[in-house]
């Protein structure tokens, strides 16, 4: 696939001839599969020529390169006189030729950003993932926030929970609460979890439990940031329908805003979720639990315009990718809020808080109360497994609200 990327017929042969020339053909081949750009393949292809010519230099084959030749060219880059080979972004260079070198290894993806690494785990800690999943159904990002402070925890007692005690907890809890409110949290939530577990499966007594030390959070204290309806149907509007980016980001943003959907769950939504003659739409939501909701004719038919002119093809039944190569699902929540971001800044949009796509489900919430719906028919379009996580939105309803508010003594009323 050089000619793809390559007009200049002299250029094609150049690159044929030179070392490893069949490899970095096969590395054009991926490229174009993958739906790289013209400009981009050719900086990832001059970067793999520049690294092999450099090996070749050495001595080396292509069976010895590994990660750490490529550190070794990394500092070579720094001193570089490859004449039309140097290059002064090093980060590029080194970035391109990474990406030629997981093709020689035979991998198919490069790896998402922000993943995280994979981690030599404790058999404590396995064990416990495994039983939050089967008897839970917790997800595998959730268990990764717990095993945060769960594998410090393992380490100190030395992965014997007998050694555990109510002074080691505590001082174990109060340690890693020191990142604030929210790290205090997380640290409770998730040694109370792993307690549990060792409770269950007779690893420790059960007054452990209340050795945790609370932390001070008071429930319903505060007003959820909400979008009024107009802000709504301008970022909405603020999307492209004629580019591929702004049909996905519009039908993204229309299942958000209609359906109140978590940034979660339009990442994990797939192509078969979506039921075109029954018109459904079905979400998997927290703890895996699988729920079914309308598919209106807005939402239908803007993801109906994505799929069939703005998805790229791609070896994933994921329905929304990422709008540049390599194709693939989005990587995390944080990438459905950067879309919603980006919409608020190009509509002009102030954001009323923190979060982005959050504050479009409390949105439909607050719209849905604005019209009358009631806290029960708010709850079941949001899947809340509690009506009491539903009542903050009786805070914002401020109509109802003056029906019953009570006028302040020796004060007239309003």
């Amino acid at each position: 696939m050089l000619s793809k990327y390559f007009e200049a017929p002299e250029r094609i042969r150049a690159i044929r001839s030179g070392p490893y020339g069949a490899l970095i053909e096969g590395f054009a081949d991926q490229l174009f599969q993958r739906g790289y750009a013209q400009i981009s393949a050719r900086r990832h292809i001059r970067a793999a020529e520049h690294f092999v010519r450099w090996a070749v230099h050495r001595g080396l084959s292509d069976h010895d390169l590994n990660v750490q030749i490529l550190e070794r060219f990394a500092g070579h880059l720094s001193r570089c006189r490859c004449g039309r080979y140097c290059c002064a972004k090093h980060v590029e260079v080194v970035a391109s030729a990474r990406l030629f070198l997981r093709h020689l290894q035979g991998v198919d993806e490069p790896p998402i950003r922000g993943q995280k690494p994979v981690q030599a785990e404790p058999d404590l800690l396995k064990s416990f993932c495994a039983w939050m999943r089967e008897r839970r159904g917790t997800s595998d990002q959730t268990l990764y926030n717990y095993s945060i402070p769960i594998r410090e925890l393992i380490r100190r007692i030395g992965g014997d929970p007998s050694e555990l005690n109510a002074r080691c907890l505590r001082l174990f809890v109060l340690k890693q609460s020191q990142g604030g409110r929210w790290a205090a949290q997380l640290c409770r939530t998730s040694v109370r979890m792993f307690l549990r577990f060792l409770i269950t499966e007779g690893h420790c007594r059960a007054g452990l439990l209340g050795a945790i030390p609370l932390v001070a959070h008071w429930r319903l204290t505060s007003l959820p940031r909400y979008l009024p309806p107009e802000d709504v149907e301008r970022l909405i509007a603020s999307c492209d329908r004629s580019s591929a980016a702004g049909k996905r980001d519009r039908a993204i943003l229309l299942l958000l805003a209609r359906l109140g959907l978590r940034a979660g769950d339009i990442v994990h939504m797939r192509l078969p979720d979506i039921d075109w003659k029954g018109a459904w739409v079905h979400v998997s939501g927290k703890s895996r639990r699988q729920t079914r909701l309308p598919l209106t004719q807005e939402v239908g038919q803007a993801i109906a315009a994505y799929v069939q002119a703005g998805r790229s093809p791609a070896h994933t039944d994921a329905l929304f990718l990422r709008s540049r190569a390599p194709w693939r699902a989005l990587g995390s929540h944080g990438a459905v809020s950067m879309i919603v971001d980006r919409a608020l800044r190009r509509a002009g949009i102030k954001r009323p808080g923190r979060g982005a796509a959050h504050l479009l489900r409390h949105s439909v919430a607050s719209s849905m109360l604005r019209y009358g719906a009631s806290l029960q028919e708010i709850s079941a379009l949001l899947r809340h497994r509690c009506i009491e996580t539903t009542q903050i939105y009786a805070k914002i309803d401020a109509t109802a609200l003056l029906q019953i508010a009570q006028p302040w003594p020796e004060v007239p009323s309003c």
